[in-house]
C-alpha cells in the first residue's frame, strides 16, 4: 500500500506540476483588477484575458487528475491510458450530472440533489484516473478471438474502462448524496458551536479536499445554505462586525504563511542531490498559496506520498482558524485568501482588525515549519525529495560535442550491452529507468565513465541510471538508438552477437510464403479503399481485385473462426502468424447471401485449397467491392514482409510475396 501510495503521489506531479502557473496568471489579473472577483463595474480586458487563462486550468484541475493519474499508475506510460482516464472521468460525470439524474428520476433539474452539482471534483478525477490504470494494465495485452481481433489489446481498455465507470457511477449514484447531505447536516450543527466550529470546519475542509467533499461544508459555511453566507455578506459589507468573515479569516494566515513555511520545511529535509528539484517545486507552489491563495500545487504534493504531515496541516488549519475566529480579527475573500485578496479586502469596513491577521500569519509559519520539520524527521515521511528507492539524483551532466544528450545516450546504452541487453527505456524526473535482459551483462564502469553520479541495480532485470533534471532529453535519444537510429559517438553502440549467442539458420527461420486468393490485380493494403485497412488499423497485408468468384487459401495453415455472415475468416499458420481473409467491403450487410464456402472450423489447409465461391454479380447488384483482403493481424510477430507481385496480375495460387515471423 505504502510503495502505490508513493506512485500515486509521483504520477500527480504531472498534473500538479502545471497549477503554480495557473495560479499566477489569476493573481496578476485579479491585482490588476479586483472587479473581475466582484463582478462590479467594467472589467479590464487584460485582466480577464489573464483570469480566463489560468482558469482553464484550475477549473479542469478533476479531468487533468483523471488523465494524469492514468498515465503515470499505467506500467509502460501509454497514450491510451490517459485516453482512457478522459473517458471514465467524462462517463461518470456526464451519467452523474444534475440533468442526467434528473432525466433518470424523471425530475425537473431544480429538484435533483445538490450534491450532483458537485460531481466533477478531485475525488472523482482521482478515482477515474485509478480506475483507468488498472483497467489498463489488466486488459492492454488481450488478445480476443478472430472476429473481434480489432479491439484487442490496447483498444480494449476504453471500452473497459468505460464499463468499470458505469459500475462506479451506479455506485456514486447512491452513495454521494448520502455522503454529501450528511456532511451538510454536519456542517449545520458546528456552525452553531462559534470560535470553536470555525476551528472544526477550518479543519474537516482541508482533510476532505482529496475527496471533493470539502465542497458540502463550504455551501454551508459560506453561502447561503443555512443563512451564513460569510463571503457574501463580507463583501456586499453586510453583517456583524468582527463576526462576519470568521469562517474565512483564519485561511489567510494559513495559505499566505503557514504553508509556505511548510514547504521550506520539505525542501530542507530533501535529500541534498535532490535538493534543486525539490526547491523548484516548492517555490512555485509556495509563492502560489502565498499570492493567490490556491493551494493545490502544494498540498497535492505530499497529500498521498505523506499523508500524516497533511493530516498535521488539516489541525493546522483547524486551530488557525479558532484563534483568529475567538479574537475576532477577520477579513473575507472573492477568490482564496491569498495576497491579493487580502489587500483588496482591507478596504472593505466590515474587515475587524485585518492587519493582526498578518502578525497570527508569522507564528503560523514558525509552528507549520516546527511541526512539519518534526513529523519529517520523526516518522520518516516520504515527501518530494525523500523518496525511497529511487537512487541518486544531481545536477545536469556536463559532456562534449554538439549534442550532449547523443552522445550521453550512445555511451550510456553501450554500456548497457546495447540491443542485445536493453528491453525497454523510460524515465522520471532525474533517472532512466531501464529493464534489460540481464543486470549482471551491465557494464556499470564504462556508465560511470561518461560523468553520471551512479547506477543503481534494482533487481536482475531493472536497472536505473541517474543522469539528472534532463534525462527526459537522454532517454529520448536512447529510444532513436533503440529503434534504429544510428549513435552519435565516436564509439559504436554494442549490437548482439549473433553468431557466439544466437546463430541464425536458415533451418530455423519462420518464413511462410503468401499466395494469390483469385485471379486478377495484387495490390498493397494501403491502396484498398476503406480508412480501417488502408490505414493498416487492423495490421499490413494485402488484397486482390478477383476477376472471378473462385477464391484459394493464401497461406497453409489451420482455420481458427469463420464469421457467421461468411464474408471473413481466420487463419493460423504454422510459424503463428494470423491471417484474416476479408471478402468484399462492407459485406457484412449481405449477411452470407453472395458467399459460399468450402471449408470449416479447425480444418488445415494446404497450397491451393479452395475456401470460397463468391457471386461477383450479387457483390456488383448490391454496390459493394470485390477487393480479397489478406490482413497479419499479430502484426507484432512480423519481421519481414514482401509483396514482390504487388501491383500485377496473378493467377490463383500464384506465389506473390513472402513474410518471416521475428
Amino acid at each position: 500500500m505504502k510503495a502505490y501510495m508513493q506512485r500515486m503521489g509521483r504520477s500527480l506531479m504531472l498534473p500538479v506540476a502545471v497549477l503554480p502557473a495557473a495560479a499566477i496568471l489569476m493573481g496578476i489579473g485579479y491585482w490588476i483588477d479586483p472587479n473581475v472577483m466582484t463582478g462590479l463595474g467594467d472589467p479590464n480586458f487584460l485582466s480577464v484575458f489573464l483570469v480566463k487563462a489560468g482558469g482553464a486550468i484550475i477549473d479542469n484541475l478533476p479531468v487533468l487528475f483523471a488523465v494524469g493519474l492514468a498515465l503515470g499508475m499505467s506500467k509502460d506510460k501509454d497514450g491510451a491510458a490517459a485516453l482512457s482516464g478522459l473517458v471514465a472521468f467524462l462517463v461518470v460525470t456526464t451519467l452523474l450530472s444534475s440533468a442526467a439524474v434528473g432525466a433518470m428520476k424523471g425530475i425537473p433539474v431544480e429538484q435533483v440533489d445538490p450534491a450532483f452539482a458537485k460531481i466533477s471534483n478531485a475525488f472523482i478525477g482521482i478515482l477515474s484516473g485509478l480506475i483507468a490504470a488498472a483497467m489498463y494494465n489488466r486488459f492492454s495485452q488481450v488478445k480476443l478471438p478472430m472476429a473481434l481481433s480489432f479491439f484487442s489489446g490496447k483498444r480494449l481498455v476504453p471500452i473497459m474502462t468505460a464499463l468499470a465507470m458505469l459500475v462506479a457511477s451506479g455506485v456514486l449514484f447512491f452513495v454521494w448524496p448520502v455522503v454529501f447531505s450528511g456532511l451538510v447536516t454536519f456542517g449545520e450543527s458546528i456552525s452553531k458551536l462559534g470560535a470553536v466550529g470555525a476551528g472544526l470546519y477550518g479543519f474537516f475542509n482541508r482533510l476532505l479536499i482529496p475527496t471533493g467533499l470539502h465542497h458540502a461544508l463550504n455551501s454551508v459555511f459560506w453561502f447561503d445554505v443555512a443563512g451564513i453566507n460569510d463571503i457574501g455578506n463580507f463583501l456586499s459589507g453586510a453583517g456583524e462586525k468582527g463576526v462576519t468573515g470568521m469562517y474565512q479569516a483564519g485561511f489567510f494566515p494559513m495559505m499566505m504563511f503557514g504553508l509556505p513555511a511548510g514547504a521550506y520545511a520539505i525542501y530542507r529535509n530533501a535529500r541534498p542531490e535532490k535538493k534543486k528539484a525539490t526547491a523548484s517545486l516548492m517555490i512555485a507552489a509556495a509563492f502560489a498559496s502565498f499570492f493567490t491563495g490556491i493551494t493545490e500545487p502544494l498540498e497535492f504534493s505530499f497529500m498521498f506520498v505523506a499523508w500524516p504531515l497533511y493530516v498535521l496541516h488539516a489541525v493546522l488549519t483547524g486551530i488557525s482558524l479558532f484563534i483568529s475566529a475567538i479574537f475576532q480579527w477577520t477579513a473575507g475573500f472573492a477568490f482564496s485568501a491569498g495576497l491579493v485578496d487580502f489587500v483588496l479586502s482591507l478596504r472593505n469596513p466590515i474587515a475587524n482588525q485585518p492587519y493582526m491577521l498578518v502578525v497570527q500569519g508569522l507564528v503560523m509559519a514558525v509552528l507549520y515549519f516546527v511541526a512539519f520539520d518534526f513529523a519529517i524527521k520523526k516518522f520518516n515521511l516520504m515527501t518530494p525529495g525523500r523518496e525511497e528507492g529511487e537512487g541518486e539524483e544531481t545536477p545536469d551532466v556536463a559532456t562534449s560535442g554538439d549534442n550532449k544528450f547523443a552522445v550521453l545516450a550512445s555511451r550510456i546504452y553501450q554500456g548497457l550491452g546495447g540491443d542485445a541487453n536493453v528491453t525497454s527505456i523510460d524515465n522520471c524526473t532525474t533517472r532512466l529507468r531501464l529493464t534489460v535482459a540481464d543486470t549482471s551483462k551491465v557494464d556499470q564502469g564504462k556508465i560511470k565513465a561518461t560523468g553520471v553520479p551512479g547506477v543503481k541495480v534494482i533487481d536482475d532485470t531493472n536497472i536505473q541510471v541517474i543522469v539528472g533534471t534532463e534525462v527526459q532529453f537522454v532517454a529520448d535519444e536512447m529510444n532513436k538508438i533503440r529503434n534504429g537510429a544510428a549513435p552519435v559517438s565516436g564509439e559504436p553502440v554494442k549490437k548482439p552477437e549473433v553468431k557466439e549467442e544466437a546463430p541464425v539458420t536458415t533451418a530455423t527461420t519462420k518464413e511462410t510464403e503468401l499466395f494469390s486468393v483469385a485471379n486478377g490485380k495484387v495490390i498493397p493494403i494501403s491502396e484498398v479503399q476503406d480508412d480501417v485497412f488502408s490505414a493498416k488499423m487492423m495490421g499490413d497485408g494485402f488484397a486482390v481485385i478477383p476477376t472471378d468468384g473462385e477464391v484459394t487459401t493464401p497461406v497453409a495453415g489451420k482455420i481458427t473462426s469463420i464469421f457467421p455472415t461468411k464474408h471473413a475468416l481466420g487463419i493460423q499458420t504454422d510459424s503463428g502468424i494470423e491471417v484474416l481473409l476479408h471478402m468484399g467491403l462492407d459485406t457484412v450487410e449481405l449477411k452470407g447471401a453472395p458467399f459460399t464456402l468450402h471449408v470449416e472450423e479447425g480444418q488445415v489447409l494446404n497450397q491451393g485449397d479452395k475456401i470460397a465461391t463468391i457471386d461477383l454479380a450479387a457483390l456488383e447488384a448490391a454496390g459493394k467491392k470485390s477487393d480479397l483482403i489478406v490482413v497479419f493481424t499479430n502484426q507484432d510477430v512480423v519481421e519481414n514482409y514482401d509483396l514482390s507481385k504487388s501491383g500485377q496480375t496473378a493467377a490463383a495460387n500464384d506465389l506473390i510475396g513472402k513474410v518471416t515471423v521475428k
